[in-house]
């Protein structure tokens, strides 16, 4: 089939490749702040962030299915944001916002399984471990802007009430994932500060419980079966 013989090739991007998944991660997520903020850098941008979790999915979701699954989820994601910067509507670009978060969720659970899967910790399932840290911060970053939306003056922007747009979210999220609080953006809605709660506490355990993987706390699923035989 064309579908599976697409997906393979996708796969094959990534495949045990993570170190340049998480560099390219690393570059959009600093092109936001560099690229022109017109309509056509923006569209270019999100779909080249959509062509990447579709050949992460690809890579470690390792089925027709999930891949199938990410090109409905893309599609939508990369549509409304056309017509959101098209016809300059909020509500649109809120819509694409839902599809790119229920993505980048999909991307870092697959990529989440793939690197605490209980077998040798490679340098690959290192790299992937930060890819999926990043990952997460983006995820927050779409959490935001749609908590941004639905209610408005939700944040503190240097001194001003106001709504984030993306960029601003993206810049909120990673200083509250890294624990950096540099406090020139501010949640002030309970929506918005139960969010960075929320991942404030996912970004310290995600660190603790990677640690615990490198240091070998849980043996693999063999040992386990090992113990059981007399």
């Amino acid at each position: 089939m064309a579908i599976h013989a697409t997906r393979n090739a996708l796969s094959n991007i990534f495949f045990q490749r993570c170190f340049w998944l998480f560099l390219v991660l690393l570059v959009l997520i600093g092109a936001v702040s560099f690229v022109p903020a017109s309509d056509y850098g923006r569209l270019i941008l999100n779909s080249v962030n959509m062509f990447l979790l579709i050949a992460t999915i690809a890579a470690v979701g390792r089925t027709t299915r999930s891949f199938v699954v990410a090109l409905l989820i893309a599609v939508p994601a990369v549509w409304f944001q056309y017509l959101g910067l098209w016809h300059d509507s909020d509500t649109d670009l809120a819509r694409s916002w839902m599809f790119c978060a229920v993505l980048y969720f999909m991307s870092a659970a697959y990529l989440l399984r793939y690197v605490f899967q209980p077998r040798i910790m490679t340098q690959d399932k290192l790299f992937g471990a930060a890819a999926a840290y990043l990952l997460i911060g983006v995820l927050w970053a779409y959490l935001y802007a749609l908590v941004g939306f639905f209610y408005p003056h939700s944040y503190m922007i240097v001194g001003q009430p106001g709504r984030v747009v993306y960029a601003d979210a993206l810049y909120l999220s990673i200083t509250v994932l890294t624990s950096t609080g540099f406090g020139d953006i501010t949640p002030l809605t309970r929506q918005a500060r139960g969010l960075c709660m929320i991942e404030q506490i996912t970004g310290a355990l995600f660190v603790a419980i990677l640690i615990a993987r490198l240091a070998g706390v849980y043996p693999p699923r063999e040992s386990y079966v090992d113990d059981r035989v007399p």
